[in-house]
């Protein structure tokens, strides 16, 4: 610093701060020396709190308003220090001027993924953000705390270890809460005001207020969301069949209007339509039960050996009918895909059913009485 700056700065009697930013949180105020005049103005304004320090330690908070630095308006830090001149001559103190308006729309969200356990999709991961508000309520416990000796302590530097906190918390209410995926909108308000009461001792302890806390949003992997505006889709469209004859009658309106394309596009109208009609037809048919029954056996045709000549192959019924006239007996020589050779026909599981239909031999007639 040159002369002319310690000769300026000796004359200068009032000590302020006016705040050109929005991020400032503590400045700390400069003079050549940390000298302050006795009988110096101090204009603390609405909003700030103007902090004393000497050597090392806190003398006074000033509270908005407008002082005159004189013996009786610093007890404090007339106790700390015995001087030599009464304060008649410049005294050496450091003057942190903080800033206690409350600050607005600081971002918080999630860095990595939330996973947790939903009752109806599973395991699944979640995005959150939102913003948050604070405010410097005990100015002496935050520059102990947090500032030190910085000359200009922005929010940039306390931001990222405040939101460290919350998304931990957060995460920690999140999971404990056990409200699923689809009704965390229905919550946002109870679980900002939660989470607010649950971070305010921790705040507290940097001499910081949480004045709000605000959920903006908790989001779903792009995959998962995909998948659930396609299911939301299909609620929406309802009855498939009656919206495929729908899009049908759309497209043949629109051939309509374009008789040029009608014979271009005639073919594949017909090919829309066939679907159309396949989709209502596979649409209406009742939901299976996933159970698929087993195909319908179909009865063996046999080969009958005739005078030692094969003749067939007759089903169960033309065989049934055979053996009523007696063309097939129990003896007759049959054969059927899967038999290894050519078998009596009543050593045939399959044909006793058949031979058994026979009726027996007719008696013959009684001898008729000789007449008298």
């Amino acid at each position: 610093m040159g002369l002319w700056d310690k000769i300026r700065g000796e004359f200068i009697d009032i000590v302020e701060w006016l705040d050109s930013s929005k991020e400032t949180l503590v400045h700390r105020f400069e003079r050549y020396g940390n000298e302050i005049k006795y009988g110096a103005k101090l204009v603390v304004r609405e909003g700030q709190a103007a902090v004393f320090v000497n050597e090392g330690e806190i003398a006074d908070v000033f509270e908005p308003g407008t002082y005159t630095l004189e013996t009786q308006n610093i007890p404090i830090l007339t106790t700390l220090k015995g001087w030599k001149y009464g304060f008649e001559s410049p005294f050496k103190a450091e003057v942190y001027f903080v800033n206690t308006r409350r600050f607005t729309d600081l971002r918080w969200g999630t860095k990595n993924p939330i996973m947790l356990r939903d009752p109806e999709f599973g395991p699944i991961r979640l995005r959150a953000f939102g913003t948050y508000v604070i405010k410097v309520e005990d100015p002496g416990t935050f520059i102990k705390e947090v500032v030190g000796t910085d000359g200009t302590f922005t929010t940039d530097e306390i931001t990222n270890q405040l939101r460290n906190h919350l998304i931990s918390r957060f995460t920690d209410l999140l999971g404990e809460s056990k409200i699923p995926v689809l009704d965390l909108a229905a919550n946002y308000d109870e679980l900002g005001d939660f989470l607010r009461e649950r971070m305010g001792p921790e705040f507290t302890e940097y001499g910081l207020a949480l004045s709000s806390l605000l959920v903006e949003n908790i989001s779903l992997p792009p995959a998962v969301e995909e998948a659930l505006d396609k299911r939301t889709s299909m609620g929406v469209i309802g009855n498939l069949s009656a919206y495929a004859q729908f899009q049908a009658a759309e497209a043949m309106e629109k051939a309509a209007e374009n008789p040029g394309g009608m014979a271009a596009g005639g073919m594949g109208m017909g090919m829309g339509f066939a679907m159309a009609n396949q989709m209502g037809q596979t649409m209406n048919q009742p939901a299976s039960s996933g159970a698929t029954p087993p195909p319908i056996q179909q009865a063996a045709n046999f080969w009958v050996a005739v005078d030692g000549q094969q003749t067939g192959p007759f089903s169960l019924d033309t065989l049934r009918q055979q053996a009523m006239a007696g063309r097939l007996t129990k003896d007759s020589m049959v054969w059927a895909e899967g038999m290894a050779s050519w078998q009596a026909a009543k050593e045939v599981p399959a044909l006793v059913s058949v031979l058994g239909q026979v009726p027996p031999p007719i008696p013959p007639t009684p001898p008729e009485a000789p007449s008298s």
